[in-house]
């Protein structure tokens, strides 16, 4: 299988605009940190179109409820962004 993304960090911005094209009613902006609906941590993948972040709706998680994001607990992705690094092989299978 081929890497859907190498785990850049980067790239945001394309993200945004597409999630604001989505609702206009969001933000511009939302900062990084514990307010974040996010969580503190998000690892972007596939020019930063795709993500693994947390949720502040855990009973998101495991759902098809985000635009292709992979959400966790926030707990767990800061692990995981802590254990991995930029470059890392994504393969995502359903």
């Amino acid at each position: 299988m081929d890497p859907i993304g190498t785990g850049q960090r980067l790239r945001a911005r394309a993200a945004r605009k597409l999630v604001r094209q989505k609702n206009q009613r969001l933000p511009e902006v939302v900062k990084a940190g514990p307010a974040n609906p996010l969580g503190t941590r998000a690892i972007y993948l596939a020019d930063g179109l795709l993500r693994i972040h947390g949720t502040n709706d855990p009973s998101s998680i495991g759902t098809n409820a985000s635009s292709g994001c992979f959400r966790m607990y926030r707990e767990d992705v800061e692990e995981l962004y802590d254990m991995v690094q930029p470059g890392t092989r994504v393969i995502v299978q359903r």
